[in-house]
């Protein structure tokens, strides 16, 4: 049975890291909905409505904005012989319209709802067709803009025979696929969490708890079916609980501002990394992390009142004296859910109180479970010494946002690879037992899962080796600083060589502004600064390609 749980143990650790290193931080996410709709006007003549649905905080630039401005929202029709335009796309029904001191003008836009019309002409002897094309828009909500494109298609009149399975006046929704991908993100970090939870249970300070608190639900019913009930009542506190949590976090991050700040402001992910050393210190057995005694103390009272009160007061004795070892996994997930969307914190704690709660209740049901669990010992501490470990390699990514947000140059994509390939070296030795710490017991022998860890530990390392000579790591791209921050790429170097044989003279009017801090990938030269770039494009005649580089994601 110590084989399996040690198996389990594996598993979870496998399926936590494989997880979180393809969590994406940052998600596109698309705001509008739209509907397509055509109705006859006259003769040959239709009208096409575009209807967008505008999530709440979020709002749609018009149709018809100033040169100089944002994006305006731009209906593009596919080339078709037997349809005409009858002047522009106009919105219907009046917009906002407020000074917006960064373009330094009078911007008009939609929130909640916006229509747009298009009126079209049929050729003569055409009864129906299919309009397609595609809408160009930009949204944003408060200092956060994206630009997106989305295609359309509505049937206008008698729809053709290949297409007669729509009705003449069709109404099309499209389908929200970034939506979709946000929806993957929070599920994965569902699964993430829950795993963080299942190791949680391979505390110290827990897994000897489940028999005392199963025992406890055994000696205080008057039967069966009350203790199978109130174990379910405990197990269902134990998840309100930490969910409840996530909710406050959720409640007091809501907003792309305050979001903004957490990923990209110096002081928060300044905290957050020294959180992050805190839990990992923590791990390693440094000092512990405990709530006041007292608090336990009275809410262990009130469970002995038994009943469903008994039971919510013991699910909160158990939250809190469990805190000492799954405080650093809780505040962990915390961390990383609070710059993300407003359910990640709630779907985080969800996923968490699920793995923490499952067993209890399973073993309150079924206590015979009980003698086949595995006896306390040395193995519950390293459970907490691996967790450590990876804890540790985690918070650096805090301490890379500010080096790479401000621009400081400090930790770079080879010094970062470093810190990890050390860190990650020690686990596999601790594995091997060639490191100990003070609470470990000793090891008799190197078991099968055990070399199995060591063994992934180290093949990571051998897998960041070669990042350190410019290797893509595209697997941890999220994770780790971007290439522009390695001094030493034989990609690149050899890169720039092949563009310099090419084409010795470079196409840049000046040298580029800010070019001391900022730089560009694979050797390419550009501007970045858009009036320098607008200039140099208008002296070529050449076209402009904007990329948008988050230097926190």
């Amino acid at each position: 049975m110590i084989i399996l749980m040690k198996k389990f143990f594996s598993i979870i650790l496998f399926v936590a890291i494989t997880l979180a290193s393809g969590l994406v931080n940052a998600q596109v996410e698309d705001p509008v909905s739209w509907k397509f709709s055509a109705k006859h006007l006259e003769g040959q003549k239709y009208q096409i409505v575009f209807e967008a649905s505008v999530d709440m905080g979020w709002h749609l630039y018009s149709s018809d904005l100033p040169d100089g401005g944002p994006i305006p929202t731009t209906f593009i029709f596919a080339e078709n012989d037997q349809l005409s335009l009858v002047g522009k796309a106009e919105p219907l029904g009046k917009p906002k319209v407020e000074y917006d001191p960064i373009f330094e003008m009078e911007l008009a836009y939609f929130d909640a709802y916006a229509q747009f019309v298009q009126v079209v002409e049929l050729s003569d002897g055409v009864n129906g067709v299919n309009a397609s094309g595609e809408i160009e828009y930009q949204v944003c909500y408060e200092d956060k803009c994206i630009f997106l494109t989305k295609d359309f298609s509505v049937a206008i009149g008698d729809a053709p025979t290949a297409t007669q399975k729509e009705p003449a006046a069709a109404v099309v929704e499209t389908t929200d696929d970034k939506a979709a991908d946000t929806d993957s993100s929070l599920l994965i970090f569902f699964f993430v969490s829950f795993a963080a939870g299942l190791a949680g249970l391979l505390t110290p300070c827990v897994f000897p708890m489940i028999p005392m608190t199963v025992s406890f639900f055994m000696n205080k019913q008057k039967n069966r079916f009350n203790a199978i009930l109130n174990a379910f009542v405990f197990g269902v506190s134990i998840i309100l609980i930490y969910t409840s949590i996530g909710l406050l976090v959720s409640l007091t991050s809501v907003g792309a501002g305050f979001a903004n700040q957490l990923v990209s402001h110096w002081l928060p992910n300044l905290i957050f990394f020294i959180l992050f050393m805190v839990f990992a210190s923590s791990f390693f057995g440094l000092f512990e992390i405990m709530l006041p005694s007292s608090l336990s103390t009275k809410t262990d009272s009130q469970a002995e009142k038994g009943g469903f009160v008994g039971s919510f007061f013991m699910a909160l004795t158990l939250v809190i004296v469990s805190l000492s070892c799954v405080g650093p996994i809780v505040g962990a997930i915390l961390v990383e859910s609070a710059a993300g969307l407003g359910l990640k914190p709630i779907i985080g704690m969800l996923g968490f109180s699920m793995a923490f709660a499952i067993p209890f209740t399973l073993f309150a049901i079924f206590p015979s479970w009980l003698n086949k669990l595995p006896k306390s010992g040395g193995w519950l501490n390293s459970v907490k010494i691996v967790l450590g470990f990876i804890v540790l390699a985690f918070g650096m990514k805090f301490l890379s946002t500010i080096d790479l947000t401000y621009h400081l140059g400090i930790l770079g994509r080879e010094v970062y690879l470093a810190i990890w390939i050390v860190i990650f070296s020690m686990l596999g030795l601790y594995l091997l037992g060639k490191i100990k710490f003070k609470l470990d017991s000793k090891i008799e022998h190197i078991g099968f899962f055990r070399m199995i860890l060591a063994i992934a530990s180290f093949s990571f390392v051998v897998y960041l080796i070669p990042g350190m000579f410019g290797a893509p790591l595209s697997g941890l791209s999220g994770l780790i600083p971007p290439k522009t921050t390695q001094s030493f790429d034989l990609e690149r170097m050899i890169g720039q060589q092949r563009v310099a044989t090419v084409n010795d003279k470079t196409a840049l009017c000046e040298e580029p502004k800010y070019a001391d801090i900022l730089h560009l990938p694979h050797g390419l030269e550009g501007y970045f600064d858009y009036d320098q770039a607008l200039a140099c494009a208008r002296d070529q005649n050449k076209p402009i390609f904007v990329d948008f580089v988050g230097h926190a994601c």
